[in-house]
């Protein structure tokens, strides 16, 4: 689809979300935004047709609503977030209600943790762009990033002294939880052929990582539980 979106149009969408984006976390900050913008136009050679401005324009707004679920990350949902005030925004600016309508249909399906799926081409695109950045060894670091935003643990210990590995996405969850709830699964989840395809390059580092970190824990506790018995 022919692409109307000016250079000096790109500027301004970028430019609001980076001021919305000026408190965001590490794990998505403008490298992310950007990372998600160039993994969903490596996917767009591979599609047709797509909308490039509504896909550009959704790439640039998908977190713009990280903020304001902080403010209560029980209640609060970015992506429902986000999509009402790209909406908004985009209208503001001079774009079509049914134009503004499409991003924010993309922004509010684009969530891990929402019964919102994708319908349109765009909107596939965009979950699979933002779904690659938590794949691989990048999906581990921003993964341990956010952990440390949110005061997340590294692992839990239960009553019998064992690493809690299932579960996540609750009251108390924890790294290995979260990979466990998301990051193993996510590769499953994609759309587009070519999501397929980078995700597959990727996974074999994450689940390495995951494994070699589970094991030297687990080696260390029961190390310590031995040398306690000895000691007694």
């Amino acid at each position: 689809m022919r692409c109307l979106l000016t250079k000096s149009e790109y500027i301004v969408i970028e430019s609001y979300m980076l001021k919305q984006m000026e408190n965001a976390d590490m794990a998505h900050d403008r490298h992310h935004i950007h990372r998600v913008l160039n993994a969903a136009l490596d996917i767009y050679k591979h599609e047709d047709p797509v909308d490039f401005d509504v896909l550009v324009a959704a790439c640039l707004l998908h977190d713009i609503g990280r903020e304001k679920q902080f403010d209560d990350l029980e209640k609060h949902c970015h992506a429902k977030i986000g999509s009402e005030m790209a909406y908004g925004f985009l209208l503001s600016i001079g774009w079509s209600k049914e134009k503004a309508a499409h991003v924010k249909d993309c922004i509010a399906s684009h969530r891990y943790r929402v019964n919102i799926q994708p319908q349109t081409i765009e909107a596939k695109i965009l979950f699979d762009a933002d779904k690659l950045d938590v794949t691989g060894a990048i999906g581990i670091a921003r993964t341990l990033v956010y952990s440390m935003r949110i005061a997340e643990p590294l692992y839990i210990i239960d009553d019998d002294g064992n690493i809690v590995t299932g579960g996540g996405s609750g009251e108390v969850s924890s790294f290995f939880q979260e990979y466990n709830y998301k990051l193993s699964k996510v590769y499953t989840t994609l759309f587009t052929n070519r999501a397929k395809e980078i995700a597959q390059k990727r996974q074999k580092t994450a689940a390495d990582f995951y494994s070699g970190l589970l094991d030297e824990i687990r080696e260390n506790y029961e190390s310590g539980v031995r040398s306690r018995r000895v000691e007694q």
